[in-house]
């Protein structure tokens, strides 16, 4: 028998589980000390752990990322939280150019095993800035691990995993999934956790594939129980980087048809490669061509437009109805 989380509190808890477990793990970040994280998730680590290992930084995300790098460098294992996804882009030099090349450039003797935390997505009715999907940037820099998690039973062990990893990893969160609630069982052992690279099954189906993660892996499972003439699978991805090719390939060749969903926009978005992967590898067992429903190939829009904006069921549904349409 689980305990009943959010996914809010899942990472919460799977951060004090990594902090009791190693004592080099630090959590940093703005306003993640004595107020617990704009969205709370780092509510009470402050006070259990105290300011050495949770601490308040200056508002500069440049800042914070290239002290983590350099705290890693040192043995620690920072976990950094980026208050919104917009705000990322002040740290995108010492991202790209320092912590996703520096095992490489080092020939393995030095790792970086940072966990760089982000609430993206859209939904809440935020202002500029704040509902972004900047996934695809994470995706095409090499040495990035990019996960992302849509249940709370990953929130709590895919954050484990990641502040294990010797490399860097970048953690998505989908801020409008933060109060989705199941049960998960904390007192089962890391090792029986499903691997956090692995794609799932979420729901099983026969007549087409539909491919989601983050925030819409929900919306997808939404529009399999609408569509009652059609049999669909769910594969909720989990990793971005690397794709669980295998899982995704195994269902194509099963269903014959894939739809990939996201809230990124379209051109050059995830979909665009994983739709090129599978047009490669799957040719000859595609009854379709891969069909994407992303958002639209504009900033984002003011908070009253975004339900217009991101991909919902029907659109999802609309993806459906035209792999069947050849």
């Amino acid at each position: 028998m689980g305990t009943k989380l959010t996914i809010g509190k899942a990472i919460n808890a799977g951060l004090r589980a990594a902090m009791e477990h190693d004592p080099k793990v630090l959590i940093m970040g703005e306003d993640v000390g004595k107020l617990g994280g704009v969205f709370r998730v780092t509510d009470g680590l402050y006070k259990d752990f105290g300011a050495d290992r949770v601490m308040d930084t200056p508002l500069a995300e440049s800042g914070i990322v290239g002290t983590a790098i350099g705290m890693a460098l040192r043995g620690y294992r920072p976990v950094v939280e980026i208050q919104f996804d917009g705000f990322f882009f002040p740290s995108t030099n010492q991202t790209f150019t320092q912590l996703a090349k520096m095992r490489r450039r080092s020939a393995g003797a030095l790792s970086v095993p940072l966990v760089m935390r982000i609430p993206y997505g859209g939904g809440i009715g935020a202002v500029e800035h704040h509902s972004e999907s900047p996934e695809a940037y994470f995706m095409h820099t090499a040495g990035l691990r990019v996960v992302t998690v849509a249940n709370p039973e990953d929130a709590y062990w895919m954050t484990q995993q990641a502040i294990r990893s010797e490399d860097p990893v970048i953690f998505l969160e989908p801020k409008r999934r933060y109060y989705e609630r199941a049960e998960v069982d904390t007192t089962a052992p890391i090792t029986q956790a499903t691997p956090m690279g692995a794609a799932r099954v979420a729901r099983p189906g026969t007549d087409a594939t539909v491919l989601a993660y983050g925030p819409m892996v929900k919306t997808a499972l939404q529009a399999a129980e609408a569509d009652t003439d059609r049999s669909l699978e769910v594969i909720d991805l989990r990793s971005l980087a690397p794709v669980d090719y295998p899982t995704v390939m195994e269902s194509v060749k099963k269903t014959g048809r894939l739809v990939v969903t996201h809230e990124a926009t379209l051109t050059g978005g995830p979909g665009a490669e994983i739709a090129a992967r599978v047009t490669e590898e799957c040719f000859y067992h595609l009854e379709s061509p891969v069909i994407r429903v992303a958002a639209y190939d504009t900033p984002y829009p003011q908070s009253r437009l975004e339900e217009h904006y991101l991909p919902d069921l029907d659109r999802v549904l609309d993806g459906v109805d035209r792999t069947f349409a050849y």
